[in-house]
């Protein structure tokens, strides 16, 4: 079985196309569902976010593996196979697992160094524990990626190549180069949505100062909670409060910057809502949107006195943005991380054909041994305990020096043969070598809290 994974980005695929193929959690959950269905995936999982859809997958036949995944990415974001597949990238092996940690490090992020991904990694691996479409490899593969994730913005300065998608959006709302809390202060924000994008945003525009934040959500609950936690003692300390979504239009007017981000398949906010918000007031509205699909009729954009920022004139700007010298480190990292995790996982392959060699042995010994005492009625249990000890140290040296460097030869790169030539020298029981695989496995899904 084989890594592969298939998907677009906001740098593959015109945010046009991103925001028509965006898949709602549902589809997510079926998708996933469909792919370990189809025959040639074995495990999947999707990483789904406002600029990124793919799906991943450990599939036993490449060329049918990425028809498969290609189909399944069109027919449940409802976009054209044919139109699709020009936009649709394609990794296999370790050149998958490359591009997994480098969106782990925010090297292939929108805003470069962002740390959110993370997040939505980890989002990602607990939708395949939860719908049981992860195995060994996936379950290996993303909690890898957390962890090197961590590591490049712990060890090294990559987290100054690049802000949150939230911050950058408000650098681009501050016209004129102006310091963001400086633009911030004294103004009122409206947050539409409750998520974790929303959250975000929230928390960001309470620490650039501004005066008060209004929170409308679908769910008045998830409003609320996100209120709690902005005016809780010890928290922000900003003025907060919760909206009906049907009060949006009054807060709209009162407003000076507001930032959407829902998981509506609808615009959130019309060219005439915010025209009638307009009408009679002096103050610049500044409006960040952030979904995807957009969440802020594109139309704003044509308005007096009306800022938008949305994901598509982000990726405009982000394009132009300097990179740090940090990313040169991370990417450093990336190909240590990557190169460790294909010998570990080379090294992983061999293990359950070296346990059945090695059981094999031992049921040699056990069966010498009763033949033994068929002939040898009268030895004793000292004597019997002895003979079995020699035995089993003869066997172990035998065996020590060829399944240690067996393990190290299938380690390197183009190593896989040598379970199957170590499965043909002794003749090792195939379904066997399976058990034990099927064992281990058990093994890890207890130790994951799964079974």
């Amino acid at each position: 079985m084989s890594l592969l994974v298939v998907g677009l980005s906001h740098r593959s695929a015109p945010v046009s196309v991103l925001e028509r193929a965006s898949l709602d959690p549902d589809t997510r959950n079926k998708l996933l569902q469909d792919a370990l269905a189809a025959e040639p995936a074995a495990e999947a999982a999707l990483l789904a976010t406002c600029n990124r859809i793919e799906l991943y997958a450990d599939v036993d036949k490449f060329h049918a593996g990425v028809a498969e995944l290609s189909t399944l990415l069109a027919q449940h974001s409802g976009v054209g196979l044919e139109e699709l597949t020009p936009f649709l990238y394609v990794h296999y092996e370790d050149r998958a697992v490359h591009h997994l940690f480098s969106v782990a490090c925010g090297l292939d992020s929108m805003v470069v160094g962002e740390g959110q991904i993370l997040g939505q990694i980890k989002d990602a691996l607990a939708r395949a524990q939860e719908l049981h479409t992860a195995g060994r490899l996936l379950n290996d593969l993303f909690q890898q990626a957390l962890r090197v994730g961590k590591r490049a913005h712990s060890e090294t300065g990559i987290d100054r190549a690049g802000q949150s998608l939230v911050t950058f959006g408000l650098e681009q709302l501050a016209v004129g180069g102006a310091d963001v809390p400086a633009w911030a202060k004294g103004k009122r924000a409206l947050v539409i949505g409750a998520g974790s994008m929303s959250s975000l945003a929230a928390a960001t525009l309470a620490r650039v100062g501004v005066d008060e934040i209004v929170v409308a959500n679908r769910t008045a609950e998830r409003a609320e909670r996100l209120v709690r936690i902005l005016t809780e003692p010890g928290g922000t300390g900003v003025a907060a409060r919760a909206v009906r979504m049907a009060e949006v239009g009054d807060e709209l007017a009162r407003a000076d910057v507001v930032v959407s981000c829902t998981g509506a398949t609808g615009l959130v906010l019309t060219g005439q809502a915010v025209e009638t918000a307009m009408i009679g007031r002096r103050e610049p509205l500044a409006l960040l949107d952030l979904a995807m699909p957009r969440d802020i009729d594109a139309a704003v954009h044509r308005m007096v006195n009306v800022r938008l920022v949305d994901i598509e004139s982000l990726a405009e700007a982000s394009a132009d943005a300097p990179m740090a010298a940090d990313v040169d480190q991370v990417r450093g990292i990336v190909a240590d991380e990557v190169a460790a995790f294909g010998a570990a996982q080379r090294a992983a392959h061999i293990t359950p054909t070296v346990v059945a060699l090695r059981t094999m042995a031992a049921d040699v010994v056990a069966g010498e041994m009763a033949r033994l005492e068929g002939r040898l009625p009268g030895l004793d249990e000292k004597q019997r305990a002895e003979i079995t000890q020699t035995v089993r140290r003869v066997v172990d040296k035998l065996l020590h020096a060829p399944t240690v460097r067996v393990k190290q030869l299938a380690s390197e790169p183009g190593g896989a043969g040598y379970a199957d030539a170590l499965r043909t020298l002794f003749d090792l029981d195939p379904e066997t070598v399976a058990a034990v695989s099927r064992a281990d496995l058990n093994d890890a899904d207890v130790n994951r809290g799964r079974v």
